[in-house]
């Protein structure tokens, strides 16, 4: 009986079968054979008793063989949950990484270079135009200040909810275009900006999405563009939001141009516009010059309303 449930509870179950089958039929053919011609209670006794007593070790040693697995598959299915929360946890860490990242490449990218070319020519011209030059270097100062202010914004994200002095300066959208556009003018490029449709309100995050697009194209237009002048065209359909920036250059592409799309900030755009539910198109033109295109959904979106009379 010991052997019995020691094979039950260690071994596989066509093994315990086996096995318990061929003692039984040496127990019962032993006493077949010690008493050819038993009577009722000595069969009972003799036979089907020292059966029973066979078969229960058995029993009991497989019942104990599934509970060991069954509280093994359970502990493994536990470890498996915890992994897997530990492995979506850092996703989510990374993800949010990623996206902070994004957010001061197109911060400090679009203001380093808008500075730069404001600081450049107000040093050509602080001899020849000494009044202009002097509202470049105002337009300098509005331009490291936004900056600054947008970069706090952003390294807020940081902070833990209990610190002191959490950013509460909502996310830019297309309303500050006008300002962006301004900007730029003030720094040398002349930006016309257009619009087609009837404006609808977007979502937070496409609103965001959209003025990120526009300020990085706008800002690669200033460092890389051969050219002083560019548009920013907006179309406004039932359900989406088109956006083309287009700079007139008038160097057509060469064969050592640089693959369009290849630099990080136009793969930043296509990501920006993708977490939306977006794409985005890049690349030269045929008659000279750069162009950027995205079409935004427009989900539906009704900003909160003032209920003061």
């Amino acid at each position: 009986m010991v052997a019995l449930y020691s094979l039950a509870a260690h071994t596989e179950r066509a093994t315990t079968r086996n096995l318990t089958l061929a003692a039984v039929i040496l127990v019962a053919g032993a006493a077949l054979i010690a008493d050819p011609d038993p009577a009722g209670d000595a069969l009972a006794l003799n036979v089907i008793g020292p059966v029973a007593w066979l078969l229960l070790p058995a029993a009991l040693g497989s019942t104990a063989r599934f509970r060991r697995a069954y509280l093994e598959s359970v502990h493994a299915r536990a470890e498996h949950a915890e992994r897997t929360r530990e492995e979506e946890a850092r996703y989510r860490v990374a993800e949010e990484r990623m996206r902070i990242a994004r957010e001061l490449h197109d911060v400090s990218a679009h203001h380093l270079a808008l500075a730069n070319a404001q600081a450049t020519t107000a040093a050509l011209l602080i001899r020849s135009h000494p009044a202009q030059a002097e509202r470049m270097v105002n337009a300098l100062g509005d331009t490291t200040a936004a900056a600054l202010r947008e970069l706090k914004a952003a390294v807020g994200l940081l902070r833990r909810s209990g610190d002191p002095e959490d950013s509460t300066q909502p996310a830019p959208g297309l309303d500050r275009l006008p300002d962006l556009v301004a900007a730029h003018t003030a720094a040398g490029l002349t930006v016309t900006l257009t619009a087609h449709g009837r404006p609808r309100p977007l979502s937070p995050g496409a609103d965001l999405t959209a003025y990120r697009i526009v300020q990085e194209a706008l800002a690669n237009v200033a460092k890389h563009a051969r050219t002083g002048a560019a548009e920013v065209d907006l179309v406004y359909t039932h359900d989406r939001l088109a956006i083309t920036v287009t700079d007139h250059g008038t160097v057509p592409p060469t064969a050592t141009d640089s693959t369009p799309g290849s630099g990080y900030g136009l793969i930043g755009m296509r990501e920006r516009a993708l977490s939306v539910g977006g794409h985005l198109r890049a690349g030269h033109r045929p008659t000279g010059g750069f162009e950027v295109s995205t079409e935004l959904p427009l989900h539906p979106y009704a900003p909160a309303e003032d209920s003061t009379p």
